[in-house]
């Protein structure tokens, strides 16, 4: 009897828990890329997320001192593969106007379909992929079916469907396929009607709602701290949009909406790009039976050399700003190149949105932040 007394669990006694440090990656499907962080939990509640990065890191700004600026462009569509084209016009905005070199009025729109297709399909994965990592697979086959008709176009424009390369300083590679006019707008009729179905998949879904209003909340101010841009920083009143700030190719001759939230939540960032999709659509209608007559290629040198000084163009990736800087000694390469990428800060907020939060919300607040790790890593 006294030893049974004695063994007794005491049931007044108050609940003890632990701190654990768990790794998530460098492989991890959540984390779209060889990022690890390492998680510091008690029990299923997230204490701090202390980002490690590098696994992909390819040294392509130092490449960049030894390369020319023609073939500078080809290694930006490695970084943030979807958004290439955009990279790959921001490092040519930069050399033309470092060059005081002005493009034809035929390039400026077709660089701005391109970029708005671009972004559509950037969002067509991101989408897919952010309901498949909570677990909606369905939306995986949507996003990826409605990206396809979007990749047989620049399949045909420029010959590739992933690292694309089609600007070039001046320029464009080559003119815009005879069917590009009519395969835009086949796309932009067939997407018009099954944009709509996104929301009623997801958007609507009361348990992916459930999933994400009020997890991952990012204040205006923090966002502004942290240099957080793109949807994700528009999502929390920063208003940042680069086509917006400082426009660029054509964009001060269309109409389209900086997409605003004050939410800052998961879904306020999922809502962001639902509805820059609708004006990316708008932007390509306003412009694509408008393709003005031009040459695609201004007359520069065969070996380029940029002025000695510096020289900074961002602009507005699927993903927020991107920016190329560069310090030139007057010789045919940089003598030192600084890219801007938009994921490095919007990975970094990572922990003030996530902490206190289950591991579960963890990764809906990751997947709303849209990383690409080879942008981070560079």
């Amino acid at each position: 009897m006294e030893v049974a007394e004695k063994n007794k669990v005491s049931t007044n006694k108050p609940f003890e828990s632990q701190e654990y440090f768990v790794n998530m990656g460098p492989q991890h499907p959540s984390t779209h890329g060889v990022l690890r962080l390492v998680l510091t939990i008690d029990g299923e509640t997230v204490r701090h997320i202390q980002p490690h990065i590098g696994y992909i890191h390819r040294s392509i700004e130092k490449m960049c001192e030894k390369d020319s600026y023609r073939q500078i462009v080809h290694l930006t569509d490695r970084m943030d593969y979807l958004s290439c084209h955009i990279n790959n016009a921001a490092v040519c905005l930069a050399v033309e106007n470092a060059l005081g070199i002005e493009v034809s009025d035929r390039v400026k729109v077709i660089r701005t379909i391109i970029d708005e297709l671009t972004r559509l399909a950037s969002h067509q994965l991101w989408w897919g992929v952010m309901g498949m990592d909570l677990g909606a697979i369905t939306t995986f086959l949507y996003g990826f079916r409605d990206r396809e008709m979007i990749t047989d176009i620049f399949e045909e424009t420029c010959g590739a469907r992933l690292t694309m390369n089609y600007n070039l300083p001046g320029g464009l590679a080559q003119d815009i396929h005879p069917n590009f006019q009519k395969r835009t707008k086949e796309f932009i009729e067939h997407f018009k009607k099954k944009l709509p179905e996104y929301d009623e998949l997801l958007t609507g879904n009361v348990i992916f709602q459930e999933r994400t209003k009020g997890i991952g909340v990012l204040s205006r101010e923090d966002a502004i701290a942290y240099g957080v841009t793109g949807p994700s920083g528009r999502a929390s009143g920063f208003s940042c949009d680069i086509r917006k700030k400082a426009p660029y190719h054509a964009y001060d001759k269309v109409e389209f909406k900086e997409i605003i939230m004050t939410e800052g939540d998961a879904f306020a960032r999922y809502k962001a790009r639902i509805l820059e999709m609708w004006e990316s659509i708008s932007i390509i209608e306003q412009l694509i039976d408008n393709i003005p007559e031009g040459e695609i290629q201004a007359k520069t040198n065969a070996v380029i050399k940029l002025p000695k000084g510096e020289f900074y163009q961002r602009v507005e990736t699927a993903r927020g700003e991107f920016g190329v800087y560069i310090i030139s000694d007057g010789k045919k390469n940089p003598y030192r190149l600084k890219f801007r990428s938009p994921g490095f800060s919007n990975l970094f907020v990572l922990n003030t949105i996530a902490s206190g939060g289950k591991i579960a919300d963890l990764v809906a607040s990751m997947s709303t932040l849209d990383l690409v790790m080879p942008d981070i890593d560079r």
